[in-house]
Order: C-alpha cells, then structure tokens, then sequence
C-alpha cells in the first residue's frame, strides 16, 4: 500500500477498531456501502455523476449507501453525510404521513451515531434529504429512511427550522411544480477549525444545497441554482442572500460535482452564481413553517 494513504487511514482504523483487521474486514468484505453499491445504481440516483473526493483524505472519504429515494455520501471519520442526491418531481397530493418518534441508527455504517448523540448539544438533528418532499414521493418507506442517522447532521435551531426549512419548502412545493424535472445535492461545509458534539459528531460550519434542471436538449447545458448558508442566521432572511456557485461549494467541500458533464459545459455552470430562469425573487422571503 502507498505509504502515504496508509498514514491516512491508519489513524481512522485505530479510532473505529484499534486494529487494522477489523475495519478493513468490515469495509471490504461486506460493511456495505463504498464498494457494494452497484455504479448502475449510482447512476441512476445521481445526475452526472455521484460527488467524488478532488483528492484522497479523510475529510473527504465517504461510502455511498442508497436509500429509499436517495443517495448518501457518508463520512464515518466526521460522522457527518457529505452529500445527499435525490431526484424531484411535482407533488400532487401532500400525504400526512406520522413523523417518526425518534432516528434510527444505520446498521450499515461503522460508528452508530445514536439519536440520543445529539442530546442537549444546542443542535436539531438537520436532515439532508428532507422529510417532507421525500415522504411524499417515495412514501413510508422514504420517510423512515429520512429519519436514520446516517442522513442527519448538526444544524442550529433557527437554520434548521426556519431558514433551510424555507428552502426545503420552496424546493418541493414551488421549483418541482415549477420545473416538474429537478436534481438536488445537498450537504454540510467545514472549516480548518474541528468543533464537535460531545458524543465525537463533527459540527459543520456551512450548509451547501445544488439545484439542477436536466437540459432538454442533448448539447445543451443544465440550469443550476446554488446556496450556500451559514450555521449562525436569524432565520428570516432572503434566500437570494445566500446564492453561491458551484466552484465555491467545491473549494470549500473538497468535493467535485457533475464530472460526467462536458468540460465546457460542467466549467461554465460552476462558475456561475446566476438566478436567473428560477423565480427566486418570488419565493425568497416567503416565511417558515415554524
């Protein structure tokens, strides 16, 4: 093994096991999730390609596990999905589905974070693919899927219920209806400085979401809308305020999206941070649920 991926896994082989046996037993001969996933599977839960790593670390080394619905990108090192995909269509009916009591441990990844890791820590259990627009497409099954840890990360109250709860509304009750055919990337940022929960959870410093509208015309480009929030908002501001580009997204996730795209036309959406064609201005102040 190259010397130096090896000083980069080490570290987290001794933190999940103490042994080098265990985790490698585990990630190549059936802990699920990396190498298990079938590609043809990724491809069609992904549009243009699953995220991948720009460059090997622990930071960015995730094993991809498919749910009902969606896909997770999941870090066992930050304890922490990286990035979460799922496909959007119009919402017909609303169904009323019964919210889970509680989140369930995912018996496919290697650390167990517990709902009760979260306890008194000031944050909510934020989900990447929501509850709501998920639920409502792919059914119980979807929604309970929502609710396994795997999918949750560490978001302050006012980001989770009023702020990012506002764009997750205006995604499945506006954009699906709107543009009838949508992807989403979905997932958290982290600076240099490592705070964490108590229980070892990474707390993000960022929150990142990726909209694309899939061309209708071979040829031509996709229409792609991006935001980047912060942990620390009021709550009640402008969506508008928070619209980044895809090049950010990357220089600040260590991520690479949309690499099945043509070079050109994967270059020019990236870098750029234009609403225009969204209606953003229509549903950027609309209020919060909560």
């Amino acid at each position: 093994m190259n010397p130096q991926l090896l000083r980069l896994i080490l570290p987290l082989i001794k933190k999940l096991f103490g042994s080098k046996g265990g985790f490698l037993t585990l990630l190549i001969g059936g802990g699920g999730g990396y190498f298990g996933l079938d590609h043809l599977q990724q491809g069609s839960m992904s549009y243009a390609g699953v995220p991948k790593a720009e460059s090997f670390s622990l930071n960015t080394f995730t094993r991809n596990f498919r749910s009902e619905g969606f896909m997770v990108g999941y870090s066992e090192w930050r304890q922490n999905p990286l990035w979460v995909t799922y496909h959007l269509t119009p919402i017909h009916k609303s169904k009323k589905l019964k919210r889970p009591s509680g989140f369930k441990v995912d018996e496919r990844s290697l650390r167990r974070v517990k709902h009760n890791d979260y306890l008194h820590s000031g944050y909510d259990r934020g989900h990447m693919a929501p509850n709501y627009a998920i639920s409502n497409l792919y059914g119980r099954k979807g929604q309970l899927d929502t609710f396994v840890m795997t999918n949750i990360t560490p978001q302050k109250p006012k980001l989770n219920q009023k702020l990012w709860q506002r764009l997750e509304d205006v995604e499945a009750n506006k954009f699906a209806k709107w543009f009838k055919d949508m992807w989403v990337i979905t997932g958290p940022i982290f600076d240099d400085k490592i705070t964490k929960l108590k229980s070892g959870v990474e707390i993000p410093d960022a929150f990142y979401k990726i909209y694309i509208r899939p061309a209708k015309k071979k040829g031509d480009a996709p229409k792609v809308l991006s935001f980047i929030m912060p942990q620390k908002v009021k709550g009640n501001e402008s969506l508008a305020k928070f619209t980044s580009s895809i090049d950010e997204i990357e220089k600040r996730t260590g991520l690479d999206f949309l690499s099945k795209l043509d070079d050109k036309i994967e270059s020019k959406i990236e870098a750029s941070s234009a609403t225009s064609g969204w209606r953003l201005k229509e549903v950027a102040t609309l209020p919060s649920r909560y």
